[in-house]
């Protein structure tokens, strides 16, 4: 466990790997809604066979971290907390690390490079959540209770059977303990005024970035990356769709995951040694 800077404890994690006589290059992972950063095992293992060592944070309210699950004490603090971690991680290793984030994630990896708090060596975002189909429901709490009652919490809706084409992640995911589905109103609110915010800062934006999109994504909808690409600097922001793939593209079925792997392959290869 680490401490974040308000006193909430966050589960850490930082993977053994085999050693490398030239070392290894850090990377650190930030999660999606719901889950946690120990779904990522195969991602680890593919980035260690590539000279990329990984750590990772559950989120607040999320995983083995402490916290109202899907809930926020102040709407920055899942950014804070990921400049705080990925600080620590810079000054263990020497080095600005890569940031990895998918969906929720995705979107806090975003506001940390846009924000420039923490240099960084370059960024990959998985299916980020830069825009949100809310259900009525959500859409009441948000609008009605948001400033009456930010911390009640409902369901997030979350259809487990799009995450991916693979029947084994979505058992896994059906079968974990530490994965839930409740989102409170200040979460939502976070997610749709981040997203907005960040499609309109996206010209701003500093890292080398690798954009990865699910084309047949009915979580996120794909729409909101396609505005974060399109308004981004030339020359900063590489753009790849899977136009059959399910959110989960790192987790997708062999044959989808497979063009995502050889983009990802390729794009970290373009990224100046440390």
């Amino acid at each position: 466990m680490t401490t974040a800077p308000d006193g909430t404890q966050l589960a850490a994690y930082r993977w053994d790997v085999p050693p490398r006589p030239e070392g290894y290059r850090p990377a650190y992972l930030l999660h999606g809604l719901g889950e946690h950063a120990g779904r990522y095992e195969g991602l680890v293992r593919w980035l260690a066979a590539r000279g990329w060592s990984l750590a990772a944070h559950d989120h607040r309210g999320h995983g083995r971290s402490s916290g109202k699950r899907g809930s926020l004490r102040t709407s920055d603090d899942l950014v804070v907390d990921a400049e705080h971690r990925l600080s620590e991680y810079a000054r263990e290793t020497g080095t600005p690390p890569l940031l990895v984030g998918h969906s929720l994630g995705g979107l806090v990896a975003a506001r940390v490079a846009l924000r420039g708090n923490v240099p960084l060596a370059g960024l990959v975002l998985s299916s980020p959540t830069f825009n949100m189909e809310l259900s009525a429901g959500q859409r009441w709490l948000l609008d009605m209770l948001g400033g009456l009652a930010p911390d009640l919490r409902v369901g997030t809706g979350l259809k487990i059977s799009k995450l991916s084409h693979d029947q084994a992640v979505i058992d896994a995911y059906a079968n974990d303990p530490l994965v839930h589905d409740r989102i409170s109103a200040r979460l939502m609110r976070f997610i749709t005024e981040a997203g907005a915010q960040s499609i309109a800062e996206a010209s701003e934006l500093r890292p080398r970035t690798l954009l990865m999109v699910a084309g047949a994504d009915a979580i996120v909808p794909p729409a909101g990356s396609r505005s974060f690409a399109d308004s981004a600097a030339p020359g900063k922001l590489a753009l790849r769709w899977y136009h059959q793939a399910y959110h989960e593209v790192l987790n997708e079925a062999p044959a989808l995951a497979a063009p995502v792997y050889a983009d990802l392959e390729t794009w970290l290869a373009t990224l100046e040694p440390v």
